[in-house]
């Protein structure tokens, strides 16, 4: 404009500061306007917004790096499985025919083959093969085709024969009640059952004499055709396998714990993310899974070595358990009161734990008395196993319920709907994989070590162990370098961007972190195709 404009002066004569004044008022404006979406795009005030948190390496990882994870993930696990199917048994047997042990063969009609005395000596056993189980057979002329479910008694005694071959009573007639069983069959075949089972070993041979009452009127009718006795007990191969592969899971989950804890150690721990505190409680209860004292189970002739590893593995499983339901709660909101946030799933979880270590306890101890106890002929046991199974329908129906309702207010939030996608695809890999393997008579573990001498538990390799055990060390490695601090950068080095208009409320972070890059930390996940992929 011309410098003699009459209009100059006049155009530009405002109070001090009235542009400035105009902007911010606009600004004001537009924010106001902004602030009623805000609580659709943005988490709510219980939400995990206001917990200054580390940024995880969730936030800068790309879709391609996902991919690898899981791929990894699969390859890892695909190996022990390989590993495991190409190993041994995981036990063995020794069958012995009954009916060569009593004298007149030729004579089918005499009663002392429904009777006895059966007395048998054990193969030679070492503390490799860690337990031992003497089960019997029938099997019948009936040709009735109906099925049959007998009552009857068996009666046990027990030697271990000594290092000068001499026997020492381990069990006798006094001291032991007759022990019931049910024989079931089907036309001619009979389910196998139980006669003994021995939790740990302390000599190298046992002579065990078995007694069965009450079989009289059965053979008269059915006539017992053929009776077998197995000793039944771990491979001494698979034990080796076990013990090494048990260390090199060890190692493994000592290694991460290391690396997770370094890498978070500078930051307070109320700085660390909801998931990273879980983790760091989750990977030590791992390495005590993998169970650093399983060695003196051989060393030891003791019950209390096997009885340590089955609490190990109860209380980590109850623990991630318990991880899965405080997670998809503690998602959603940043109070986590202990009686309000922590005290339902502490219940519900230990309602599934404390009948597990009453059934352990209960088996190990009435066997150290009677090797012949059988606890699941106990009323008050299906009264436990029925607790246990109601509360693990009452545990499921609660895990599904915080995950549609963690989905239901997180989904369509840029960080969160990422934390929540991730964690609930893992969980459902390892459900899924935990679940076959189950229904496969996976995991000798799992379930108790006494469900190995069931007839319908068949093992023909060592796949289960090491499916089992890859599957849940190997969720723990992911969730840890998943969850593991983003960078390295000083704890100090923050830059500021929140006004710069390229990083809007729209893609804020689900928490405001003040470890590393701001800048990375607002950087939106779903960019759209024109911008810059620098990966």
């Amino acid at each position: 404009m011309p410098p003699n404009d009459p209009n100059l002066g006049y155009t530009y004569q405002l109070p001090s500061g009235g542009m400035f004044a105009k902007i911010r008022n606009a600004l004001s404006q537009f924010s106001d306007i902004f602030s009623e979406f805000d609580k659709y795009i943005a988490p709510a005030y219980h939400h995990d917004r206001c917990e200054r948190s580390v940024q995880m390496r969730l936030y800068s990882m790309h879709k391609r790096e996902f991919v690898m994870i899981f791929v990894l993930f699969f390859a890892c696990l695909s190996l022990t499985i390989f590993i495991g199917l190409a190993g041994p048994p995981i036990t063995q047997t020794s069958p012995i025919d009954a009916t060569s042990l009593l004298p007149k063969l030729n004579n089918s009609d005499r009663k002392d083959v429904a009777t006895g005395p059966y007395v048998m000596k054990t193969p030679r056993l070492s503390t490799y093969h860690q337990q031992l189980w003497v089960i019997a057979k029938f099997k019948t002329e009936n040709s009735d085709g109906e099925i049959i479910d007998k009552e009857f008694n068996v009666c046990v005694t027990l030697s271990g024969i000594n290092e000068d071959h001499k026997p020492e009573e381990i069990l006798n007639r006094k001291d032991h009640q007759n022990r019931t069983r049910h024989l079931h069959c089907d036309k001619q075949i009979c389910d196998e059952f139980i006669v003994l089972h021995l939790g740990h070993l302390d000599y190298t041979h046992y002579i065990v004499n078995i007694k069965f009452y009450n079989l009289e009127s059965f053979h008269t009718r059915y006539n017992i055709k053929e009776l077998y006795f197995h000793f039944k007990t771990y491979n001494p191969d698979f034990t080796q396998i076990e013990v090494w592969f048990r260390l090199i899971f060890l190692i493994g989950a000592f290694g991460i714990t290391w690396w997770f804890y370094q890498g978070l150690r500078k930051y307070p721990v109320h700085c660390w993310a909801f998931e990273q505190k879980w983790v760091g409680i989750l990977l030590p209860l791992l390495m005590a899974f993998d169970n650093p004292v399983f060695p003196t189970i051989f060393l030891l002739s003791s019950w209390l070595p096997g009885m340590l590893d089955a609490i190990f593995q109860a209380t980590f499983l109850a623990t991630l358990f318990l991880f899965w339901l405080s997670v998809y709660h503690g998602l959603r909101q940043n109070e986590r009161n202990l009686y309000t946030f922590y005290l339902p799933k502490f219940f519900v979880v230990a309602m599934m734990y404390f009948p597990t270590m009453v059934m352990s306890t209960w088996q190990k101890i009435g066997e150290l008395k009677d090797p012949a106890y059988d606890h699941t002929l106990e009323a008050d046991f299906y009264v436990v196993k029925a607790f246990f199974y109601i509360f693990g329908v009452v545990y499921l129906l609660y895990l599904t319920f915080l995950i549609l309702k963690a989905y239901s207010e997180l989904r369509s939030m840029p960080f969160f709907g990422l934390r929540l996608k991730f964690l609930t695809l893992l969980m459902l890999i390892v459900l899924i994989i935990g679940g076959i393997i189950t229904a496969y008579k996976f995991g000798v573990d799992v379930l108790e070590d006494n469900f190995v001498a069931q007839l319908d538990t068949k093992y023909s390799n060592s796949g289960q162990f090491m499916s089992f055990y890859g599957l849940l060390n190997i969720y723990v490695y992911t969730m840890a370098y998943v969850y593991s601090p983003a960078s390295n950068k000083n704890i100090h080095d923050q830059t500021i961007t929140k006004d710069n208009p390229a990083f809007s409320m729209i893609n804020d972070s689900d928490e405001d972190v003040i470890y590393g890059s701001d800048e990375d930390s607002r950087r939106p996940l779903n960019r759209g195709h024109n911008d810059d992929d620098s990966d």
